[in-house]
């Protein structure tokens, strides 16, 4: 019986990489697979462009991000305690990639999404639609709060919208400044948003 290729996952592993640290203009088809060490052949074998490998990265590590959120938002912790939980584990990631590779990263999605909506109509399409997820999840916890008695706010999912805007953006500005300390007040700011006395986020 012939060996199993993984050449698909080591594609896909180099573009996550890639994706996740340079600009996606500035990545070709030839560098993807010298860093995945396989030829040009194995990667058009797998994925008809570019934009088709890109998209699959994208489902990945939304697959992985959505899991986080959901472990972290769904908890039986206290509905307040989780959402500070899903603030400290996004700084925790923007912390780690500046361990491990020298640089704060930013977001996947937010990076493609800035260099690619006028651009490239199937990303933007899809990223649109996980930002939809991403608002509908932190949502869903901010009326199980409202329903407990813990907050009160005039619209639901315009705070859920205004809470994940905060988060990319707050994400942006530890990139621009390769500073996590930048998210230092997202935790806070998010809060008061939502109309929580200081006690209740200190």
């Amino acid at each position: 019986m012939g060996r199993t290729s993984d050449a698909r996952e080591r594609i896909l592993t180099a573009g996550a990489d890639l994706f996740g640290r340079r600009s996606y203009a500035s990545i070709g088809v030839a560098e993807i697979c010298a860093a995945a060490g396989v030829p040009k052949g194995s990667f058009y074998y797998f994925f008809p462009s570019k934009q088709a490998l890109a998209l699959e990265v994208v489902d990945r590590h939304w697959e992985w991000q959505r899991g986080e959120w959901m472990r972290i938002l769904t908890s039986v912790a206290p509905v307040v305690d989780r959402l500070r939980d899903l603030f400290v584990a996004t700084a925790q990631m923007q912390s780690d990639a500046l361990k491990g590779t020298g640089a704060v990263v930013g977001c996947l999605f937010g990076n493609l999404a800035l260099e690619l909506s006028t651009q490239d109509d199937p990303v933007r399409a899809r990223l649109q639609e996980i930002f939809e997820e991403q608002i509908d999840i932190v949502e869903a916890t901010l009326r199980e709060a409202e329903a407990a008695g813990d907050l009160h706010v005039a619209d639901a999912r315009e705070s859920a919208k205004a809470i994940v805007a905060q988060i990319e953006g707050l994400v942006l500005f530890a990139k621009l400044y390769n500073d996590p300390a930048q998210l230092e007040s997202l935790w806070r700011s998010s809060m008061m948003l939502l109309g929580l006395q200081d006690e209740a986020v200190a």
